[in-house]
């Protein structure tokens, strides 16, 4: 069994919150199923909430696991494109769905794509009623555009739902509260010009959201049947909106 995370790393206090003690901790790899596949045993539903922005094990440098040039080298090295995790032989003991040419580099395609499309294959060989994806920014459609489209050909006999949030922020993160106060404002811009600087704004000209806000809308659809394909962020305020209802009844 796993540990339960450092809180004072992922909120703004050290104290485990009240409903970390209904949770059952496990420690996994994502870029290895073969770590996480026994767990999703009897899973209803399975959600896939992690991504990186950049190409380099950024939070490993900053909590001085890793140097800030072995860093910057996995960050700027060019990678190949292997394309459809689906079509590689995992090979190897540790089952690590990278190819060996990129054994040593985080990158976006393996940590936003490759684990999502490889997660959605363990949920569905497990049976699972329903798969989330959460999108990774407009930014790179391309590679959002890909894991979506090959989870929703690849496995219809789940119900997926795919999210597509703006830039998320909380105060736990303070380093994403300023960012979210530039993004509002580049929200605001974009609304009072008509949108028309959209394509090239992206993300930037969307309204950010509380982490929690996206994460009451995932609940939601989860157990909403008529919830799939893609959620745009109208949407996930309006599911939010709707969990939060059905906790005042």
């Amino acid at each position: 069994m796993g540990r339960a995370p450092k809180w004072d790393a992922v909120t703004s206090s050290a104290t485990p919150p009240a409903w970390s003690h209904k949770v059952t901790w496990e420690r996994g790899d994502i870029l290895r199923p073969a770590t996480y596949a026994p767990l999703l045993k009897g899973a209803n539903f399975v959600v896939h909430s992690m991504g990186i922005l950049l190409e380099a094990d950024y939070k490993g440098v900053l909590r001085g696991q890793e140097s800030l040039i072995s860093g910057l080298r996995k960050a700027f090295t060019a990678a190949p494109q292997p394309g459809n995790p689906l079509e590689r032989r995992v090979t190897g003991a540790d089952g690590d769905i990278r190819p060996p040419e990129t054994r040593e580099q985080l990158t976006y395609e393996n940590m936003n794509r490759d684990s999502a499309i490889m997660l959605a294959k363990e949920a569905a060989q497990e049976n699972a009623a329903a798969f989330v994806y959460i999108s990774p920014p407009a930014e790179r459609p391309c590679y959002r555009l890909e894991a979506e489209s090959t989870i929703a050909r690849e496995f219809p006999g789940m119900r997926n739902i795919f999210i597509r949030p703006p830039f998320l922020y909380d105060s736990s993160r303070p380093i994403t509260m300023p960012m979210a106060a530039m993004t509002g404002v580049g929200a605001a811009f974009n609304g009072i010009t008509g949108g028309i600087f959209s394509n090239i704004m992206g993300a930037a000209g969307v309204k950010p959201l509380k982490v929690d806000v996206v994460a009451e809308a995932v609940v939601q659809a989860l157990h909403d049947e008529a919830v799939k394909g893609p959620v745009e962020v109208p949407e996930i305020e309006k599911l939010a909106e709707k969990a939060w209802r059905s906790t005042m009844l």
